[in-house]
């Protein structure tokens, strides 16, 4: 008797084993050389700034990803459900703007007062005030355009630019832009890309490529330089916007074209939004994992990690943190919350009376008094 259970539990090993080792996984992990986090020192000194939010009720939705202010001066945000919600800056006189029927991430109004969207399963797209919905792009170089996520319209001459996190992982084949997201930071194949759309030829191009998750997008105040969140490898990349093609990591000790801006930040870049007085905002979405650090070198382990239950995951936890910077990347703010009472921070909206906080899961949308 005891011989079989041994048999039987010598079976079992070897079977958990298999499949540990073996298991089809959807990711082909790359090493990747991750930097020592110095944790938070510094500019980015812990602090409680984040940790006393209003609140503005948005019902059943959640999720305020992406926030605002139209040009008639109302509030608009994305949220998990789809749905573009419109209200009064206070939050009262809630409505559903649009629902693209695809998942709005980013976006931005172009000079007729066109919502320009970054649709994670459509491609870039426009709205117009009486809710038309138009497909700008869903293509470039005849590759399709698989994860749009953020997009930054040029005042001067019309041009969108966007970003595609990924030409791996699709939000529409591997159950939602989270999901996805998650495969491609694991994987770091780095094939996120910057994107431009011109309006008046309809043509886009590649700005440049390399990225691992290309996530928010943001201009400089003379328009001649973009700021983009890589959010697999902690940082945020300043690019020339008349790059065409431009291979990051072979660009990255050229200045002219390409440079990081913010290196080996203590948490995972997400969104960029301008604010006031030449500052740029931006959201640390989850902060830095020992764990996951460790196995930057270890594809196989990462592999691995695929084939345990979800909640085996490490996944790291919960910390607000919004950060605003310059132009020449020198940390203005540093705002945080160590409980991660409101998770998942992206960016801020800044106003002259309020600190919109976006966020990709808080039940609500928090702000600050300024």
């Amino acid at each position: 008797m005891l011989k079989k259970t041994l048999a039987v539990l010598a079976l079992l090993l070897l079977a958990a084993v298999a499949y540990l080792a073996l298991w089809p996984v959807p990711v082909k992990p790359v090493v990747w050389s991750a930097p020592a986090d110095p944790g938070y020192t510094g500019a980015f000194a812990v602090n409680d700034g984040l940790a006393h939010l209003n609140m503005i009720d948005l019902g059943r939705e959640e999720g305020p990803e992406h926030i605002a202010i139209g040009p008639e001066g109302k509030l608009y945000t994305t949220v998990l459900s789809g749905n573009i919600l419109r209200m009064k800056p206070d939050g009262t006189a809630q409505e559903v703007f649009v629902n693209t029927g695809g998942r709005v991430l980013g976006f931005d109004f172009d000079a007729s007062g066109n919502l320009i969207a970054a649709d994670a399963i459509k491609g870039l797209l426009s709205v117009s005030p009486s809710k038309q919905i138009t497909v700008l792009t869903n293509q470039v170089d005849g590759q399709p355009i698989r994860y749009a996520d953020g997009v930054v319209v040029a005042r001067g001459s019309g041009t969108m630019y966007f970003t595609d996190a990924s030409t791996r992982f699709s939000p529409a084949d591997w159950g939602g832009t989270f999901e996805a997201s998650v495969l491609d930071i694991l994987e770091q194949s780095a094939t996120g890309r910057v994107l431009a759309y011109d309006p008046a030829t309809k043509a886009t191009r590649v700005v440049a490529r390399g990225l691992a998750f290309a996530n928010g997008i943001a201009l400089s105040a003379d328009e001649k330089s973009l700021f983009v969140a890589e959010t697999g490898k902690y940082r945020v990349w300043k690019l020339s916007v008349d790059a065409r093609n431009l291979d990051v990591a072979a660009a990255a000790g050229n200045p002219p074209q390409a440079r990081v801006l913010l290196d080996n930040l203590p948490g995972y870049p997400d969104n960029l939004m301008r604010g006031l007085d030449g500052k740029i905002w931006v959201g640390l979405v989850k902060p830095r994992n020992p764990t996951i650090d460790k196995l930057a070198d270890k594809p196989f382990l990462r592999s691995v990690t695929m084939r345990l239950p979800r909640a085996m995951w490490p996944v790291p936890k919960a910390y607000g943190h919004v950060v605003a910077f310059s132009e020449e990347g020198k940390v203005l703010s540093s705002l945080q919350d160590a409980t991660g009472a409101y998770p998942e921070t992206t960016a801020v909206t800044e106003t002259r009376d309020r600190l919109y906080v976006q966020s990709l899961h808080a039940k609500g949308l928090g702000w600050l008094k300024r």
